[in-house]
């Protein structure tokens, strides 16, 4: 991204009252810019969250060490997805980079994990927190397809056994006050009665709904999210405010929903979908459904 695009997507959203951002790449912290474009983006007055890898180059670490590690942990914060490294390990020097990102940037850090297979463990992450002194919450996502594509991702006949494996770790959990955080993609009936009381106690609040996730790309092309990039991709400059980049991508959503309700054939007679309790899943898996449908 360039500096006249970063700078016309700040005062876009500063118009539209929006005051948080979040990095994405790939790697956002390989862009050349990135702590000017963090610093400049923090002096605007924007929240930022930053999703990385943690594999950063030691010239990267000290450039946040000398001007992010002065600022307060509430003006910004990193999400690092883990991978367990018994069931995906990685090289050593892969492995080195990671720990030396969490030992500077330990307090900044949110710990994500994208469940990808149904025996997973969370042990590892428990012992980074501890280690590094990571933000008690843990960001969980749930491995989707991308409709038109061959991916890696949690089937959703699958999506009770994820449930009930993340609850096999209630006790660490509880001991160590971690704060679960679902990204969409969980479906509500998924959960017994027994592990959503635990949930929401332990998150104050949850939500089982997809609604419009709006990436925008370094060229300010808009889409709703990655899975579903290929589908009604959209300019920044055809919208005057963010709010008109929801409501089409929330339009789109709804005529999907009218052609399929969810990701399970129960989902139309669904009363927590009724009670707009639940959507259904993730819509990139009802538009998969779709996708099976029409080509089969």
């Amino acid at each position: 991204m360039s500096w006249e695009n970063l700078i016309y997507l700040a005062d876009f959203l500063a118009l539209s009252s929006e005051k948080h951002i979040s990095l994405l790449g790939g790697e956002p912290t390989l862009h050349p810019a990135y702590v000017d474009f963090l610093l400049y983006l923090l002096e605007r007055g924007f929240h930022i969250t930053t999703f990385t890898s943690g594999i950063l180059s030691q010239e990267r670490l000290e450039e946040l060490k000398q001007f992010i590690t002065p600022l307060p942990v509430d003006r910004l914060n990193f999400v690092c997805n883990l991978n367990d490294p018994e069931q995906t390990p990685a090289p050593e020097k892969e492995q080195a980079r990671i720990s030396a990102f969490l030992s500077l940037m330990g307090p900044w850090t949110i710990p994500g994990f994208t469940i990808y297979r149904t025996d997973f463990d969370l042990k590892f992450i428990f012992e980074n927190m501890s280690r590094y002194g990571l933000q008690r919450q843990l960001r969980l996502g749930i491995a989707s397809p991308t409709p038109g594509h061959d991916n890696q991702f949690i089937d959703v006949n699958q999506h009770k056994q994820v449930v009930d494996r993340l609850y096999s770790f209630k006790k660490e959990i509880e001991q160590l006050r971690v704060r679960p955080s679902l990204d969409c993609g969980f479906p509500l009936c998924a959960f017994s009665d027994e592990q959503l009381g635990w949930i929401y106690r332990r998150t104050r609040h949850v939500y089982f709904e997809c609604g419009p996730t709006i990436d925008i790309t370094p060229n300010l092309d808009v889409y709703n999210c990655f899975p579903l990039s290929r589908f009604h991709k959209r300019s920044i400059f055809e919208f005057t405010t963010f709010k008109e980049v929801i409501d089409y991508y929330q339009n789109l959503h709804n005529k999907v929903r009218k052609e399929i309700p969810g990701m399970y054939a129960e989902c139309g007679a669904c009363p927590h979908r009724d009670e707009q309790r639940c959507s259904g899943g993730g819509l990139c898996n009802i538009m998969h459904r779709f996708v099976e449908k029409t080509t089969v």
